[in-house]
């Protein structure tokens, strides 16, 4: 299985509407909360080309993006052969 990390925030409708699609594919990515900001979050920012909404999604290092962009990949087919790595 693919490697899975996301960028989030304490409270956030997003962040949690993604990890729920993930979770219902069967994968328990790895978290960086955000919410202090902090090293992480300039990390997080540099990864995604300059984004600084949350979540920010990666499969394998490659950047996904947000929840929309995540719930987009599933919905035209292409989230789940990114997945099986």
């Amino acid at each position: 299985m693919a490697k899975v990390e996301i960028y989030t925030k304490a409270f956030c409708p997003y962040c949690s509407r993604a990890m729920r699609l993930l979770a219902e594919k069967g994968v328990e990515p790895v978290e960086y909360d955000i919410t202090m900001g902090g090293p992480q979050r300039q990390e997080m920012i540099q990864r995604a080309n300059g984004r600084t909404t949350v979540p920010q999604v990666f499969i394998d290092g490659a950047h996904i993006g947000g929840s929309d962009d995540l719930a987009a990949l599933d919905a035209r087919g292409g989230l789940d052969p990114l997945l099986a790595g």
